[in-house]
């Protein structure tokens, strides 16, 4: 039996070794197989037509993915300060300023 697993370059191929981490492609993360948040979106539907898998971690993080917050803490953590160095060159959008500089129309009273 083979698998069909992603590779580094983010491109599928078959493999006679099943996946070792499962990752969701439309938001590019990635974690264990038995990972609780990933097995909860599965029991609800839908995530299953966007699961792929991956052999090992490097591969996933060549092929883009992040590792998930719930099931790989420690990657998570090192990838978000990573991450947070970068983003110091990228606007970032806070949807709180948004709110605040929203006009408030009096109502009419008439």
């Amino acid at each position: 039996m083979t698998s069909k697993l992603v590779g580094p370059d983010g491109k599928p191929y078959a493999s006679v070794v099943p996946g070792t981490l499962g990752g969701h492609r439309r938001n590019r993360i990635y974690g264990r197989l038995d990972c609780p948040a990933a097995l909860r979106a599965i029991a609800r539907g839908g995530y299953v037509t966007n699961r792929v898998f991956f052999s090992t971690s490097e591969d996933a993080r060549a092929a883009g993915y992040r590792p998930c917050a719930v099931c790989l803490p420690g990657a998570y953590t090192a990838w978000k300060a990573q991450q947070d160095g970068v983003s110091e060159t990228r606007p970032v959008r806070d949807s709180r300023r948004q709110l605040s500089t929203r006009r408030r129309h009096p109502q009419n009273h008439g």
